[in-house]
């Protein structure tokens, strides 16, 4: 909920959700504060809860997005510890054993995770126990943070709900109808009764199992994100260097040894990060990007070239490293006759040089869109973020009748004809009239009702040549009696969208 609302800054005030499909009907998948207050629970069906709430808000949820930001967030954390992974679907787990004592005891590596996650706008419940079971427990159940010690974890858990067993949904049910509601009247149910209550669980889930995970008594191994080191190379320098061809000169056997890394990794990189470390302890950085992964180093010297100049040396650089921030897999690049691959003539390196020369958002390419609305077919995206369709887009049925220039917004005009239906005659474009010696249409095109504002209109566009011989692209927006528009009878509109050459 807290990255939707990160990222929905007009989100509506009050109670809102996040639903996602389930078998019987769309399910809440998480909540805000004020729809908790209003009676609303994860799991519940939307049925029930706008039943309870009808005012409630209600957005699609992202799971696979939210799964990946909580796996980059996993990531983070290993600043902490390195044995770090995601715990499911919304908690990380660390493994401090030997770590704690570096950041000068639990109470203060407990404080300083708190913190960092504030400062992130990330709201956090956080506990430090001996067992895995019982952190999850204590970060989810327990009333606030806590540090608990293997002399004090029972009476700890004592008071928890047996759902910080991580139990299901109907083994939770069942113990809660015999009356066992916390995890300490389970501790004082004789194990032979559990186990025959339970005999056709599986191991992994059975409630006893969990029992001892979460009191130690059975070992629950944590398997850590995987890590892959940095595509990263240092070089200290004997000297101090400030200025430009010296810099340059230290620069390129590091692009030879980071290529030879990328290589190895069959990979290319799509931006390149240098840092500069001064004598006075400061660094200075510099970044580039490629439009496609390349690990050529002269092609990644030249990016850098323009760019050196810019660097503040201060008294010196003492030492230098450069970083492969994005690597990627890396197709063959087709070689000369003597093995060799050429970029020089390569489209992709001429637009990397331009717009590490011009600026990222100055070089631009076109993006067919799988949109029929002229205006919508075409985006323009930079050239550095560019990335080919997994599925191509045929333009065989788009580009041929498209003109070379469209307007954008389409201009009004006024358009004479003989009836209604009739195609134009003669119309007015900027206080001039043009009369139409040809003709040919009309293309109806549909609005597209999954995005358009209610009351959009049949769009019917014809190719027009005046008496002197120029070409334009013509659209009439709606037809008499279609009961569109602002007010139900509203005539036809016409605009000018394009011009042909």
């Amino acid at each position: 909920m807290e990255r939707f609302l990160k990222h929905h800054k007009d989100a509506p005030e009050g109670p809102i959700v996040l639903a996602t499909p389930a078998q019987h009907g769309p399910i809440i998948h998480d909540l805000n504060p004020a729809a908790v207050a209003e009676g609303l629970s994860r799991g519940q069906r939307m049925v029930d809860a706008r039943a309870l709430c009808p005012q409630v808000a209600v957005f699609d949820a992202a799971p696979r997005a939210d799964r990946a930001a909580l796996k980059r967030l996993a990531s983070w954390a290993r600043r902490w510890s390195p044995w770090a992974t995601v715990d499911g679907d919304d908690g990380v787990l660390l493994d401090i054993t030997g770590c704690a004592h570096l950041f000068g005891g639990e109470a203060a590596l407990l404080n300083e995770i708190t913190q960092r996650f504030q400062s992130l706008a990330i709201s956090a419940r956080t506990a430090i126990a001996p067992t895995r079971g019982a952190a999850w427990a204590l970060a989810r159940f327990a009333r606030q943070d806590m540090i608990v010690t293997p002399e004090t974890l029972a009476d700890a858990l004592s008071p928890l709900p047996v759902a910080g067993l991580r139990i299901s949904a109907p083994d939770e049910l069942l113990l809660r109808r015999v009356g066992l509601k916390t995890i300490g009247q389970l501790m004082t149910v004789p194990r032979a009764a559990l186990a025959k209550r339970f005999t056709t669980k599986a191991e992994a889930v059975h409630p006893l199992v969990r029992l001892d995970e979460v009191l130690g008594k059975r070992p629950a191994p944590l398997s850590p994100l995987p890590h892959r080191p940095r595509l990263r190379v240092l070089q200290p320098l004997l000297e101090p260097i400030a200025d430009v061809p010296a810099v340059e000169a230290v620069l390129h056997p590091l692009i030879n040894r980071l290529a030879k890394l990328l290589e190895a990794e069959g990979k290319g990189t799509r931006a390149l990060k240098f840092e500069g470390f001064r004598t006075d302890g400061t660094r200075a950085v510099l970044h580039v990007a490629t439009s496609r992964p390349s690990r050529a180093p002269k092609h990644l010297a030249r990016l850098f070239k323009d760019r050196l100049e810019t660097l503040d040396a201060g008294f010196g650089f003492d030492a230098v490293a450069l970083e492969a921030v994005r690597a990627e897999v890396l197709e063959a690049a087709p070689a000369d006759l003597t093995g060799v691959a050429n970029l020089e003539g390569d489209e992709a390196a001429l637009m990397d040089r331009l717009s590490a020369r011009l600026g990222e958002r100055a070089v631009l390419r076109t993006v067919l869109q799988e949109s029929h609305i002229p205006e919508r077919a075409l985006s323009w995206v930079p050239a550095l973020h560019y990335r080919p369709p997994a599925r191509p887009i045929s333009t065989r049925a788009i580009l041929p009748q498209r003109p070379h220039r469209l307007f954008d917004p389409p201009e009004e005009i006024q358009v004479t004809y003989g009836v209604p239906e009739d195609p134009p005659r003669a119309f007015t474009w900027r206080r001039k009239t043009h009369k139409v010696a040809k003709v040919e249409g009309p293309e109806r095109l549909a609005p597209e009702w999954w995005r358009e504002a209610k009351g959009a209109r049949l769009r019917d566009y014809y190719r027009v040549e005046d008496d002197v011989g120029r070409r334009y692209w013509l659209f009439r927006y709606g037809r008499f009696g279609d009961g569109r528009g602002l007010y139900e009878d509203a005539p036809p509109q016409w605009f000018l969208h394009g011009l042909f050459a």
